[in-house]
């Protein structure tokens, strides 16, 4: 534990052991105690310039308060003052020889999540364009290093913020990351990557359709994601890998799906579905329920897949009280979207989807599961659905 400086040791304890106490409080229901002892604590934080977790305490501070009280105005200076302090440790980390993608992209994230929080679209819009420009920059230099990985997942992030804020830059590197993905995918296929390539060629399909819509171009390399995705199964499964097998099962079916090639999409679907459930129950009787309750999501993303929609939500009530988590949440979701967005060659759906994918590889479940409980909202024509979507979560 930090030594607590003598001039601060009167006035205040430890941050640390002030935040331990409050969110003690809070989950005891005591809300202006715990409030209180939180506000204290973020302070304390940046008084010892402890400044990421000030930030992150003035955050959480502001979101408790906001759905308490349901009043912006009480909420504003907490996360301003959060946003100012990720903004200062954004400029101190791009100020670094090396720079922590991970890191950054939580920063720039908590920024925008709260200035959105705020309706604050002049600062949504400036801040969000000069992220955009930076990730850009930044995928420049790692390209020029001959750091594929990290110029990829730069110049995914200048994609995505360019896409939010409606510049039409995003062509501009949805063009560069076509290319850079179709490097990566000839280079796994040399070396029998299947899996690696398979995802490389998804990939190259997603930015495709935003250069050239849902046609042909978009279909042939998802098919070929398709095709490799069950190369790399077959292989899991002569090596004896069920889980493993059963995991790129479901991503073929759904880049079969996505293709247009339904016929093959459903054949491998109910295959997957049959296998998923051996596997199942293997994981159940070993008493492995987290492994069990991953394999009951994907068994509801494979019924799913195949058009049996009212099947899956049985797995999928059972995988949350086997092992609940959001990202499950926002998974069924996804793949809802992508069923709904295949059958109809929806692209207003798959935009969104591929944001809620995006904030699923940056760990940010809670908006994956927003966004694409927002999509699902404005589609009637699942209703029912969502009801049963609901219903198996407990929300009625």
């Amino acid at each position: 534990m930090r030594e607590v400086p003598k001039v601060c040791a009167e006035v205040y304890n430890d941050p640390a052991e002030l935040e331990e106490i409050a969110l003690k409080k809070l989950k005891e229901g005591h809300l202006k105690d715990g409030l209180k002892l939180l506000l204290r604590a973020a302070k304390g934080y940046e008084d010892f310039g402890e400044n990421e977790r000030a930030a992150k305490l003035y955050m959480n501070f502001g979101k408790i308060l906001l759905k308490r009280t349901g009043d912006l105005n009480k909420s504003r200076p907490s996360l301003l003052k959060s946003a100012y302090l990720y903004l200062d440790l954004i400029d101190r980390l791009i100020s670094r020889v090396e720079i922590d993608q991970d890191v950054l992209d939580e920063y720039c994230l908590n920024v925008l999540e709260i200035f959105l929080t705020l309706n604050d679209e002049k600062n949504l819009q400036k801040y969000g364009s000069q992220f955009a420009a930076l990730y850009e920059d930044l995928g420049e230099t790692f390209m020029g290093a001959g750091d594929l990985r990290e110029a990829i997942k730069a110049y995914e992030s200048a994609f995505v913020y360019f896409k939010l804020l409606g510049d039409e830059r995003y062509k501009k590197i949805a063009e560069k990351l076509v290319s850079v993905y179709g490097e990566r995918a000839e280079e796994k296929l040399t070396k029998k990557d299947y899996e690696g390539a398979a995802e490389a060629f998804e990939r190259v399909a997603v930015y495709t359709r935003y250069l050239f819509g849902y046609d042909s171009h978009y279909m042939e390399m998802m098919d070929t994601a398709a095709r490799n995705f069950e190369s790399a199964s077959k292989l899991a499964y002569s090596e004896g890998d069920l889980s493993k097998t059963t995991t790129l099962l479901v991503r073929a079916e759904y880049a079969y799906l996505l293709a247009g090639n339904f016929k093959r999409a459903k054949l491998i679907g109910v295959n997957t579905a049959r296998m998923l459930n051996q596997v199942i129950r293997t994981f159940m009787g070993e008493k492995d329920f987290k492994k069990a309750s991953e394999k009951l999501i994907e068994l509801s993303e494979a019924l799913i897949g195949i058009g049996k929609i009212e099947d899956f939500v049985e797995p999928y009530k059972k995988a949350l009280e086997t092992f609940s988590s959001i990202k499950y949440r926002a998974r069924v979701r996804i793949a809802l979207l992508k069923y709904l967005a295949a059958s109809e060659k929806d692209e207003y759906l798959l935009d969104g989807m591929d944001i809620a994918e995006y904030y699923l590889r940056r760990n940010r479940d809670y908006q994956a599961l927003e966004l694409s409980e927002s999509l699902l909202e404005k589609s009637q024509k699942i209703d029912r659905i969502r009801k049963a979507l609901h219903g198996a979560e407990g929300v009625y």
